[in-house]
């Protein structure tokens, strides 16, 4: 399948934190004003050098980090505006992530009007202890009044992140959370697994953190894929769930196999069957930006391993689309043994996991493709 007529999604990485999460195990340093002012500059100036390169219009943009909020809405906007000029960003997605604060925080009204249509909120948890345990530096209520204000400014695309299994996290205060997500009538949530990564506090101290047994987990999530189905949001990725027609438009074109560009320390990129990506260096990106080499994209064990990771799954029309064929029988037949434990479909519409699939899903997917 021909790309280069097709617009691409942005992503700026905005690695600036308040504070390290002990879980987390992104690229982020501190904030501080005048480096911050200096990246804004740089992002801006490589958005213009990739526009004249590629000559390609975009139609979704990403903020993520970091906290982007932190920058404040006067620099995204003055990045978003450069996006626009060298990407056109016609009917485009614009996302910001941002984390609940006390008091004024962000202006949304400002980010509205500078383009900006869609917010992905970090909650992570309605249940303070949880929250403190995560080493979050807001409250519940800090989370609903983000939300609030947003809405009042006019948003009416807001996703929620919610972390699932965290320290003495029960399937009663699970399901509450869940009944606040909905309860702030947003339109879309993520809900992940906690993963504790090596290089973070949380590794270090694994042995000693209060999380729920693999067993536990495992319920944990099938109970969230059954309760936010309950209020509405169908599962569309194994992590996410939205009401109907409030996908993110800019993750699908990761899941399945689009083009994208990546601006900011550590940020990745696939172009014209390539993956490139920036060094974790503030220092290097603001001194004289890098593209590294991370190998080939875009080939069929790759394709398929991303659109399994959709409830849509692994189409026979998309795959045909793609790359002149059918999906290879191989796969069809390694398939078919899972279908009697419930852990997939495999079907004249292509393959597809089920939620009880999705739980083992790098195994299951390594089963049927590799």
């Amino acid at each position: 399948m021909n790309q280069t007529n097709t617009p691409l999604g942005l992503y700026i990485h905005l690695p600036f934190c308040d504070g390290k999460c002990p879980y987390c195990d992104f690229y982020s340093i501190a904030a501080d004003e005048t480096v911050m002012d200096a990246y804004t500059e740089t992002v801006c100036a490589e958005l213009a050098h990739w526009g004249r390169e590629l000559g390609r219009p975009a139609d979704t943009l990403y903020f993520g980090g970091g906290t982007p909020s932190l920058l404040g809405e006067i620099r995204l906007a003055r990045m978003a505006e450069a996006a626009r000029q060298a990407f056109g960003l016609n009917n485009a997605e614009i996302t910001v992530e941002v984390n609940p604060t006390r008091g004024k925080g962000l202006d949304f009204a400002f980010l509205r009007d500078a383009g900006v249509s869609r917010l992905s909120i970090g909650l992570q948890s309605a249940i303070d202890r949880e929250l403190r345990l995560l080493g979050r530096r807001h409250t519940a209520q800090d989370a609903a009044q983000t939300v609030r204000r947003a809405q009042e400014a006019g948003f009416d695309n807001i996703s929620l992140d919610l972390m699932l299994a965290v320290q003495e996290q029960t399937l009663q205060s699970l399901l509450s959370s869940i009944a606040f997500c909905a309860s702030l009538s947003v339109q879309h949530i993520s809900a992940y697994l906690l993963k504790v990564e090596e290089g973070t506090p949380y590794y270090q101290a694994r042995e000693s953190l209060r999380l729920p047994s693999e067993d536990m987990q495992c319920d944990f999530y099938l109970a969230a894929c059954a309760e936010l189905k309950r209020y509405g949001f169908e599962q569309y990725e194994i992590s996410n769930f939205s009401l109907p027609g409030r996908e993110s438009r800019h993750n699908l074109k990761y899941w399945d196999g689009r083009e994208y560009l990546g601006i900011g320390a550590s940020a990745h990129s696939f172009l014209s069957g390539k993956r490139f990506y920036s060094p974790r260096s503030v220092e290097n990106f603001l001194s004289s930006p890098q593209y590294l080499p991370d190998g080939a994209g875009g080939g069929e064990e790759e394709y398929a391993m991303l659109r399994l990771r959709l409830t849509e799954g692994l189409t026979e029309a998309g795959y045909r689309n793609r790359f002149g064929r059918g999906i290879p029988q191989s796969y069809r037949a390694r398939a078919a043994r899972f279908e009697k434990n419930g852990l997939l479909v495999c079907d004249e519409r292509g393959i597809r996991f089920t939620p009880q699939g999705f739980l083992v899903s790098n195994s299951l997917t390594a089963e049927v493709i590799l």
